[in-house]
């Protein structure tokens, strides 16, 4: 199941929808290489934007191209090395080198988690790419939090509906400082007469039968009958269910298998 997920999600990375597509707009801190068609003296290479959003160009200076796109900030600089009689008929080339002035943090139960550069317009899909994908105990369900009016905003989402179901309208696009949290999945817990005691990510509709196989199988000295599930109930006050094997697991749910008498 979760090697099939990984593989819809990397067929999802390779197809993306123009509609998602933006041009990257230009910040403080990021760096630029920016040539003068049959001008080589005109060179600049590895200029960062500065605080206040300008690129200092030869010529004409200091020139503001904080929030436009690499095409605008090319017809901002052509427009002032005319205005100036400096050339006649510029042809500018700008390319991004280093991507600085946008930053998106992805937490929690990822391969990789911590603060990316947003090197173009990104959604979703495109971050857990960057942060290696979702671990194996994380959570199928994932929270984008972002700002809306000054305002922090939580979004829920279902990567299986987005990346299995196809629900690419869940791919949403990213934001300078959103953060993207993966909380770590609804566990179960096996313990008593299996071959694998331990915590494993439940399934949606595992049931006994299934929960311990994946704990290895009951030992030699164990029995099918002796099974319980210890769980809480809506009180938080513990209980103590015989469980039979088609039994459904439920989140922290302990299952204990008994040692056989005879």
């Amino acid at each position: 199941m979760r090697k099939l997920f990984y593989f819809l999600m990397l067929a999802l990375l390779t197809f993306t929808l123009p509609a998602h597509a933006k041009e990257y707009l230009l910040g403080a801190g990021d760096v630029v290489h920016i040539t003068v068609y049959d001008h080589p003296d005109l060179l600049v290479d590895a200029a960062q934007i500065d605080e206040d959003g300008n690129l200092s160009v030869p010529l004409i200076g200091a020139t503001p191209v904080a929030g436009l796109t690499t095409s605008a900030a090319q017809k901002r600089i052509e427009s002032a090395l005319v205005k100036g009689g400096f050339i006649i008929n510029p042809h500018i080339n700008l390319i991004v080198q280093q991507y600085r002035s946008k930053q998106i943090s992805v937490l929690g139960q990822v391969n990789k988690p911590g603060k990316y550069a947003l090197e173009s317009t990104s959604n979703v899909s495109d971050l857990l790419a960057l942060a290696g994908g979702i671990s194996p105990l994380g959570s199928d369900n994932i929270i984008l939090i972002h700002k809306v009016d000054g305002k922090l905003q939580q979004t829920p989402i279902n990567t299986l509906a987005l990346f299995k179901g196809g629900k690419l309208d869940l791919n949403y696009t990213i934001a300078d400082d959103d953060i993207l949290y993966v909380p770590r999945a609804e566990v179960f817990y096996i313990y008593g007469e299996v071959q694998k005691p331990g915590a494993y990510r439940l399934e949606k509709n595992m049931n006994i039968m299934q929960a311990i196989s994946l704990g290895g199988g009951i030992t030699l000295r164990g029995t099918e009958r002796g099974v319980q599930i210890r769980r809480e109930d809506d009180n938080g006050k513990p209980v103590v269910i015989p469980a039979d094997a088609m039994a459904t697991v439920q989140p922290d749910d302990v299952i204990y298998v008994k040692e056989s008498l005879f």
